[in-house]
C-alpha cells in the first residue's frame, strides 16, 4: 500500500503540472491516508453551556478591545509634539501638516524668499487683522491658511473708497469688520473718545452700557448690510387621529381615576388641544367606567361636568361621545342589568350648577332612546340619583320649570301614572307628598357625615349644592346639633390648610364658604362650638404654629363668627374643652391683644 501512494506521489510530482489537479490527488491522497483535515472544524449542534461559554468570550475580547484603543488614545495625548511618536499637527487653519525632524531645511531658499521683489513686507496681513512687526518667513503661515492665495493688487474698489481684503482667508470676515468699524471710528474721532476708564459715548457724554453699545452695534450692522436672521415661522401643531386620541384619552383618564387630581386631569385634557376629537375622551371614559364601581363612576362623571363648566368640553362633543355609547344600550343591557343605574351616574354630576339645563340634557340623550323605549327608564333614575343630592321638591321643581313632560319620553301604549308610581318619580307631576309618601331620613354617624362633607368640599361644589344636600339627607335637629356644625367648620377648614412647612391656610377658602357657614352658625352657642371645632383639629396637628391665628383673622373679617363668640371661648372652662388649651391659647395671644385695642382707644377717647 505504502508503495502504491509513493508511486502516486512521484507521477503527481512529476506529470501534474496544473497545481490545482495536483492538490486535488493530494486530497484524495490524505483522504485515504485518514490524515486530511478539513478546513472548518465540525459544524454540529451545540449545547447551551456552549453557547453562554462562546457569548462571554466574544464579550470579553471586545471589551479587551475597547480597553486597547483607551490605552492607544491616551499614549497619543501625552506624547510631546517634538518625540518620535509626534501625529501631525494642526496649522490653525484647518490643514494637518505633517512634521519630521528629518526634512531638510534648506536656508538659502528661505533667504531668496525674503530678497524677492514680489513680496510686500509693508501690506503683509496676518490673521485677525493688523500690520505684521515680523519677517517674511511667517509668509508661509497666512498663505497655509489661505490655501496658497497671493496678496492681489489693489483693485478699482479700493481706488474708490470701498474696503477690500488683501488676502483671502479664514480670517477675511474680521479683517472685514475691523475695517468698518476703523473707518467709522475715523468719521466719530471728533465726536468720540476713549479714556482708561472705560468707553464713552460721544453723542451724550454717558458711559457706554450693554443696551447702548447693542444698539450701537445693530446700527453699524444695518450700515454695513447686515440683517438679524428672521426666525422660521412656528408650524400649526397636527391635529390628533381617533387612535392616537383614544390612546392620549385612555392614559388621561387612568391617572385621574388613580390619583383623583381634578386640576391635573383638566390641565391634560386642555393640553390635548382637539376639540373637534373630545368625543372620543367622551366615549373612551364611559367604556371604561361603565363596569366598574360607583367610587369610579362618580369621579368620571364630576371631571366631564368640571370639564363642560370650565369650557374645555363643548356640549356637542358631549352629546356626541354619550349618543355613541346610547346607541348600542340595547344589546348591553343584556350583559349588564343594572346598566341604566350605571349611566345616570355617570350622567347625573352634569346637572350641577355650570353644566348643562335639565331640559336641555334630558331632550338630547333620550333622542335614541325613544325609539327603543328606554328613556323613561334612565330619566327616572338620574331622577332618583338627584334626590340625594336635594329634596324631591326642588328636583321637581326643576323638572317643571324645564317644561318636561313625561308623555315625550314614554311609548303612546305606556301607562304614565303607572310609570311614575313604579319609579316613584312622583314629585315630576307636581303632587305633594302625603304623610305616609315622607322619606325618612337615615341618621349619619359622625364618621360618615364628615366624609360626606369633604367629598362635596373636594369635588368643589357650590354652596347652594352643599346646602340643598344637607337638607335632602338630614333632618332640621341634625342640621341643627352642634355635631353637624363641628363636622362642616372642620371639613372647611381642613381643606383650606397646605400642608407644607410651616402650615398656611388659603384664606380664599374660607371667603368662599363664608355664605355657607353663616347659615348653619346662626347663633352664639353655634359660633363657640366652631371654635371648639378648630381647637381640637390643631391638638390633633399637634399646634402649628399661626395657624390658628390665620384662621381667626379670617373668621372675624368675613363676619362668620362674631367678636362675643372668640371671648367665650377665651375664658372657657368647660372640662371637656381642656385637652391642649393652653397651647393653643398661647398661639392666639397677638390676635386677641389686636382685637381689644379698639375697645381700649374708645375707651380714652
Amino acid at each position: 500500500m505504502d508503495e502504491y501512494f509513493n508511486q502516486m506521489n512521484k507521477i503527481i510530482k512529476e506529470k501534474m503540472t496544473s497545481s490545482r489537479i495536483r492538490f486535488m490527488l493530494q486530497d484524495v491522497l490524505d483522504l485515504r491516508k485518514n490524515i486530511w483535515v478539513p478546513r472548518r472544524g465540525d459544524q454540529g449542534p451545540k449545547t447551551i453551556d456552549q453557547i453562554h461559554k462562546e457569548a462571554e468570550l466574544e464579550e470579553h475580547q471586545e471589551q479587551i478591545k475597547v480597553h486597547q484603543q483607551l490605552l492607544s488614545k491616551k499614549e497619543r495625548s501625552h506624547t510631546p509634539g517634538g518625540g518620535p511618536n509626534s501625529q501631525p499637527q494642526d496649522d490653525g487653519c484647518g490643514n494637518t501638516v505633517p512634521i519630521s525632524k528629518d526634512r531638510p531645511i534648506d536656508t538659502n531658499r528661505l533667504y531668496k524668499i525674503i530678497k524677492s521683489g514680489g513680496m510686500d513686507l509693508n501690506n503683509l496681513v496676518l490673521a485677525p487683522g493688523g500690520k505684521a512687526e515680523c519677517k517674511g518667513v511667517w509668509r508661509s503661515w497666512e498663505k497655509g491658511c489661505s490655501g496658497g492665495t497671493e496678496a492681489k493688487p489693489a483693485s478699482a474698489d479700493q481706488e474708490s473708497g470701498r474696503p477690500a481684503t488683501s488676502t483671502l482667508n479664514h480670517f477675511s470676515a474680521l479683517q472685514q469688520t475691523s475695517s468698518l468699524l476703523s473707518s467709522s471710528d475715523t468719521d466719530h474721532r471728533d465726536r468720540d473718545h476713549f479714556d482708561r476708564s472705560g468707553h464713552v459715548d460721544g453723542r451724550e457724554g454717558n458711559p457706554i452700557t450693554k443696551r447702548s453699545f447693542s444698539r450701537e452695534s445693530q446700527e453699524r450692522g444695518g450700515r454695513c448690510g447686515e440683517s438679524a436672521p428672521t426666525p422660521p415661522p412656528s408650524l400649526p401643531k397636527p391635529s390628533l387621529s381617533e387612535e392616537e386620541m383614544e390612546k392620549k384619552s385612555k392614559a388621561i383618564i387612568d391617572e385621574y381615576l388613580h390619583i383623583t387630581d381634578l386640576k391635573e386631569a383638566l390641565q391634560c385634557v386642555a393640553e390635548l388641544n382637539s376639540a373637534s376629537m373630545l368625543y372620543v375622551f367622551v366615549r373612551q371614559g364611559l367604556e371604561s367606567t361603565l363596569e366598574r364601581s360607583t367610587t369610579v363612576r362618580e369621579p368620571l362623571g364630576l371631571l366631564l361636568h368640571q370639564l363642560v363648566k370650565v369650557g374645555t368640553l363643548p356640549t356637542e362633543q358631549y352629546y356626541k361621545g354619550l349618543q355613541e355609547i346610547l346607541e348600542v344600550t340595547e344589546d348591553m343591557a343584556i350583559d349588564i342589568p343594572y346598566m341604566w343605574l350605571y349611566l345616570a351616574e355617570l350622567i347625573t354630576p352634569m346637572l350641577h350648577e355650570g353644566g348643562i339645563p335639565m331640559g336641555q340634557l334630558f331632550r338630547e340623550i333620550s333622542k335614541p332612546l325613544v325609539p327603543l323605549g328606554k328613556a323613561g327608564v334612565l330619566l327616572a333614575q338620574i331622577l332618583q340619583l338627584l334626590c340625594k343630592g336635594m329634596t324631591p321638591k326642588k328636583v321637581g321643581d326643576l323638572w317643571i320649570e324645564a317644561g318636561l313632560n313625561w308623555n315625550d319620553f314614554l311609548p303612546e301604549d305606556k301607562d304614565v301614572n303607572k310609570f311614575v308610581t313604579e319609579q316613584k318619580v312622583e314629585f315630576t307631576t307636581g303632587e305633594e307628598l302625603g304623610p305616609k309618601e315622607v322619606v325618612k331620613k337615615q341618621l349619619l354617624s359622625g364618621e360618615e357625615l364628615s366624609k360626606q362633607l369633604d367629598r362635596l368640599l373636594q369635588d368643589k361644589a357650590d354652596n347652594k349644592h352643599i346646602m340643598d344636600w344637607v337638607e335632602a339627607n338630614l333632618d332640621e335637629e341634625q342640621a341643627a346639633s352642634n355635631h353637624f356644625v363641628r363636622s362642616l367648620m372642620a371639613s372647611v377648614c381642613g381643606i383650606a390648610i397646605i400642608c407644607e412647612h410651616p402650615y398656611k391656610a388659603i384664606a380664599e377658602q374660607i371667603m368662599v364658604r363664608a355664605e355657607l357657614l353663616q347659615k348653619y352658625l346662626n347663633d352664639e352657642e353655634k359660633e363657640l362650638q366652631a371654635l371648639y371645632a378648630l381647637q381640637a383639629m390643631m391638638v390633633h396637628m399637634e399646634e402649628p404654629a399661626n395657624l390658628l391665628c390665620m384662621f381667626f383673622d379670617t373668621l372675624y373679617d368675613e363676619d362668620i363668627i362674631k367678636e362675643e363668640a372668640f371671648y367665650k371661648w377665651e375664658t372657657s372652662k368647660d372640662p371637656a374643652e381642656q385637652t391642649g388649651r393652653g397651647v393653643v391659647l398661647k398661639s392666639v395671644t397677638a390676635f386677641f391683644t389686636w382685637l381689644r385695642e379698639p375697645e381700649e382707644e374708645s375707651d380714652k377717647e
